[in-house]
């Protein structure tokens, strides 16, 4: 299949594009780049010999989009195209809803306009609220953040298109916490300014970039006071993209939606204690007051997607360590050094 893989440059899109191609598919990228660099895209042709299609626009353009729609014989969409930051999602809603619903928008549209009928949607654990500690796919769905209502709204967007044109198909993806990198270490993730997340912020200081890594609340109702989230490697996680997209080929259920995740929570300590093992020396931290909206527990129920996608994570938190600190270590500025 020829498949377009918006924010494909990004993080979780890069690391499924190789996957993809690995799987026989044929793709084509498009990414505004502002959550991702250029430089990827030479490296996944390295990494995978072959020549990317990339394009370089905003989604929210219609004219744009459509006019790749008429170049391009897509079979379907992965669609990872998005702001992402729950802290700025707060501080800049507008943008969020906007940019975050317009792309969708825009690639339904053009979907429909040139009778492409598969897509796979990058949703969040964020639409399980303060409800996330197993929760099952059947949990009512609200967000407390810009950002998750974005995912809420959109994911009832593409249930209303399938009841309105019911050749449609969309898998609708709700994942943890993606950590990790390519055992490479030549792609990974590379926030830019203040990681939002543990393992980058935890990587960074291990590099030096950061002095300490800084620990919200050692109070909570779990093994060590620390939150308790559920990590997933980014390659297990790109494995599910594919899976759902080939399950979708199968399909005749409009309409699937699928928790990706282990099932495991790990703490934050937990977390930096498999880190500092992976770096081999300690790595300093502070304790400081809880965050405003951190939860104490979440963790996914796969137990969905392992029955119906033959689907399961493979990778463990030592791995997930292990290939970050490969990824910075060896790019200790991110793709910009």
């Amino acid at each position: 299949m020829k498949i377009l893989v918006s924010g494909g440059a990004g993080y979780i899109g890069s690391h499924t594009v190789i996957q993809l191609i690995a799987a026989g598919h044929d793709v084509v990228i498009v990414d505004n780049f502002s959550n991702a660099n250029p430089t990827v895209l030479g490296r996944l042709e390295a990494l995978t010999g072959t020549s990317i299609a990339a394009h370089s626009f905003d989604l929210t353009d219609l004219d744009k989009t459509e006019h790749l729609f008429a170049t391009e014989d897509f079979d379907g969409v992965i669609h990872f195209a998005g702001h992402k930051a729950v802290g700025e999602s707060v501080e800049k809603p507008l943008d969020y809803y906007e940019n975050n619903l317009g792309s969708t928008f825009s690639l339904v549209r053009a979907m429909q306009r040139y009778d492409v009928d598969k897509m796979v949607f990058s949703s969040s654990a964020t639409v399980y609220g303060e409800e996330q500690a197993g929760a099952t796919e059947d949990r009512r769905t609200y967000a407390t953040n810009p950002y998750g209502w974005t995912k809420v709204m959109q994911e009832q967007i593409l249930r209303d298109v399938a009841v309105a044109a019911p050749q449609m198909r969309f898998a609708l993806l709700r994942y943890f916490n993606p950590v990790g990198a390519h055992p490479s270490g030549t792609i990974g993730e590379d926030p830019s300014g203040i990681p939002n997340n543990l393992v980058p912020f935890i990587a960074q200081v291990a590099v030096g970039k950061r002095d300490r890594l800084l620990v919200f609340g050692d109070d909570y109702d779990t093994v060590d006071g620390t939150g308790v989230r559920d990590y997933i490697h980014v390659e297990d996680l790109a494995a599910g993209h594919i899976a759902a997209l080939e399950a979708l080929e199968r399909s005749d259920v409009a309409v699937h939606t699928w928790n990706l995740g282990s099932g495991r929570g790990t703490s934050v300590l937990e977390m930096l204690r498999a880190f500092e093992k992976a770096v081999g020396r300690p790595i300093p931290y502070e304790i400081v007051p809880r965050r405003a909206g951190d939860i104490a527990t979440s963790y996914a129920d796969p137990s969905k997607a392992n029955a119906e996608l033959g689907w399961s994570t493979k990778k463990t938190i030592e791995d997930m360590c292990e290939d970050v600190w490969r990824w910075q270590s060896q790019n200790p500025q991110g793709f910009a050094g």
